[in-house]
């Protein structure tokens, strides 16, 4: 009677089965680790460019309604502007004399500094630039007692001056047949060094609110750098002809402290007619990349950040934005 042999696995082939399962292990853990570094990545500019979208929808609409006064079309006609270097006006003045009254400027800023009265949030990015836009809100205000005690108003009319005022009462002379009431709209934007999340920078903005209080928004965490230029026409006012066929085109993108559009400075343009404001925004993601390596040289502007080794992804954005009512003040 012959026995069964019984066969099992040699030595040999146990070790080659295991060489194979080991190498097929390394593959797929290598695989799975470069899928999730990819996630990552993919989140985090994802998340960035979010961030900087949303930072844009939120300046774009503020900065194309500059100059907006209502059924006012300019802004000589509105009484009760006042320049930072005129007595102080109606309100208070917070950041800064006439800060909220500043119409001739409705868009105005500086150039690499924060040097508004009122405080920063934590401390002001060094180097950032800050944006003031100035202008009425969109829709009228009507009803009776929907106005507030020292909140700041426009009173705006096509047939006779426009008035600034404060208060729940409408200036005497007016009439709800022939003029409207828009509430005053300032909000000035800057970069802080601190934001809600510790350790994070970010876009803010101070907010003209009801009774005249300036208050201090955070539109978005992530942003560690802002700067600002104006698109201008210095083309003379008038038929746009010869010798001015350019009238109502930009002819050059300047810094915001430019002498030609300072009125206090001796080279001041009153032809210069600020008709785009492009903004750049630098934006940080909140976590450290282990071995990440980003040869971008962040130049833009009138500033030049070089290239960043401390392992932070980042993300520059930049946009023009076209002034809607862009006008002359004057």
């Amino acid at each position: 009677m012959n026995r069964r042999q019984q066969h099992g696995m040699t030595l040999i082939e146990l070790m080659v089965a295991l060489a194979i399962g080991a190498f097929l292990m390394i593959g797929a853990i290598t695989v799975f680790m470069q899928s999730r570094t990819t996630f990552r990545v993919t989140e985090s500019l994802a998340r960035l460019q979010e961030n900087a979208r949303f930072a844009l929808e939120v300046m774009e609409p503020d900065v194309r309604m500059a100059h907006y006064w209502g059924l006012t079309p300019r802004t000589y006609l509105i009484v009760g502007r006042a320049a930072p270097n005129e007595g102080a006006g109606i309100g208070t003045h917070t950041c800064g004399n006439n800060w909220n009254l500043n119409l001739n400027e409705a868009v105005e800023g500086t150039n690499n500094t924060y040097s508004w009265a009122c405080a920063a949030f934590g401390t002001a990015a060094a180097g950032s630039d800050t944006l003031i836009v100035r202008r009425a809100g969109e829709d009228a205000i009507t009803g009776a007692g929907a106005l507030t005690a020292n909140t700041l108003y426009i009173q705006s009319t096509r047939s006779q001056l426009g008035q600034l005022f404060a208060g729940a009462t409408v200036p005497s002379g007016y009439t709800t047949a022939t003029s409207e009431t828009h509430r005053l709209v300032v909000n000035g934007y800057y970069v802080d060094t601190t934001s809600s999340v510790p350790g994070m920078p970010s876009l803010r903005r101070k907010v003209l609110g009801a009774g005249g209080a300036i208050t201090d928004e955070e539109v978005i965490v992530g942003v560690e750098d802002m700067q600002v230029q104006f698109g201008i026409d210095t083309d003379v006012p008038g038929t746009p002809v010869a010798p001015n066929p350019n009238r109502g085109a930009i002819d050059r993108y300047v810094n915001m402290d430019a002498a030609i559009i300072d009125p206090t400075d001796a080279a001041f343009n009153p032809n210069a007619e600020i008709l785009a404001v492009r903004i750049w925004l630098l934006l940080r993601a909140e976590r450290f990349e282990a071995g990440l390596i980003d040869p971008t040289d962040y130049e833009y502007a009138d500033r030049d950040f070089g290239t960043f080794t401390d392992g932070i992804r980042r993300v520059l954005v930049s946009k023009t934005i076209y002034i809607r009512n862009a006008r002359p003040p004057l």
